[in-house]
């Protein structure tokens, strides 16, 4: 399995750091993890298929998040190398996703549902079980962060698990969420005196994981002022910078 953070930061314009978006593999799939605004040049630009592209994954509706998918299917409705696909894209989010993308696809009367393959909209429910690839399981958990927001726990068809959390609040339960993962990705805006309930800073991020007891944690949708962190590890946990690739 092969997971590249595409965008480590935030809504925040940055030279480094792009909105949230990130690539995972498996022997039989691939899945983006949010699709912020630059996710589709960033695929290409690291040279992944983009064009064959299993799934999309849309934790929540704030626009760091999904700010690049119209972008992304008006490319793929014209793209020269997607007028053969045959197989699906399936796009996957909380309540809501499917009336979101119809008004957004409305405003301008852009037809981006109107693929040259398959594509379809599949909303998921909190505690959700579901095959959002070929032997690659999810499930979703809630988050506190807006009302539909969703995390994702995938098990592969070799026991690795990635656990997404996305843009999240603190909650003992996602340590259980996380629990035993393999790679844990999770957002750490803050470094210490957050100004909101509803995202993370470094120590309660730190704990979390360490309850979890993750093999591998990655802090992503990092905020300008970790821009001065004299490391990028610090006690054992990665700061992302946009291109890290992790193997599993």
């Amino acid at each position: 399995m092969k997971i590249v953070i595409l965008g480590s930061g935030t809504s925040v314009p940055h030279p480094k750091r792009t909105a949230s978006a990130h690539w995972l593999a498996t022997e039989k799939t691939t899945l983006l993890l949010d699709c912020g605004a630059d996710a589709a040049h960033r695929m290409a630009a690291h040279g992944l298929a983009w064009e064959d592209l299993g799934a999309i994954w849309l934790s929540h509706f704030h626009l760091d998040h999904i700010g690049g998918l119209l972008p992304f299917l008006f490319g793929t409705k014209y793209a020269p190398q997607t007028q053969s696909r045959r197989h699906p894209l399936v796009i996957y989010g909380p309540r809501g996703t499917a009336l979101l993308l119809q008004r957004l696809d409305r405003a301008n009367d852009y037809d981006l549902l109107d693929q040259p393959f398959p594509l379809e909209v599949r909303e998921v429910k909190p505690d959700e079980e579901f095959e959002i690839g070929p032997q690659l399981t999810a499930r979703a958990f809630k988050t506190p962060h807006t009302d539909e927001s969703l995390g994702l726990r995938l098990t592969d068809e070799r026991g690795r698990i990635v656990v997404y959390t996305s843009d999240t609040g603190f909650d003992e339960k996602l340590a259980t969420e996380a629990q035993g993962a393999s790679l844990l990705i999770i957002e750490c805006s803050f470094r210490r005196d957050k100004p909101v309930a509803t995202h993370l800073e470094f120590n309660e991020a730190a704990e979390i994981a360490k309850r979890a007891g993750a093999d591998k944690t990655v802090l992503v949708h990092l905020y300008p002022e970790w821009d001065d962190a004299e490391t990028n590890a610090i006690n054992g946990l990665r700061l992302a910078d946009d291109g890290l690739e992790i193997e599993l």
